[in-house]
């Protein structure tokens, strides 16, 4: 069985709902573990998602058809 990759939102509904779970204190220590390493991947997994849509919204094709990278001014950066 072959697994699909999550798309953003549902990677933050799922990263969410671990998160709601944990808070509430009521999970038994080794599925909060469990839960806890599973967020942090699905949070990395985020992270790298957003990195990657930050990139791609940066580049922008002159009137060519070319790539370029969009110039951003130090408080864009902040």
């Amino acid at each position: 069985m072959t697994k699909k990759k999550q798309d953003f939102a549902e990677s933050i509904a799922q990263l969410e709902s671990i998160v709601t779970a944990l808070e509430k204190g009521d999970v038994p220590l080794e599925e909060a573990i469990e839960l806890y390493q599973e967020g942090m991947k699905l949070s990395q997994s985020c992270h790298t998602q957003l990195e990657k849509a930050e990139k791609q919204l940066v580049t922008i094709m002159d009137e060519q058809g070319k790539e370029s990278v969009m110039e951003t001014t130090k408080e864009e950066e902040a």
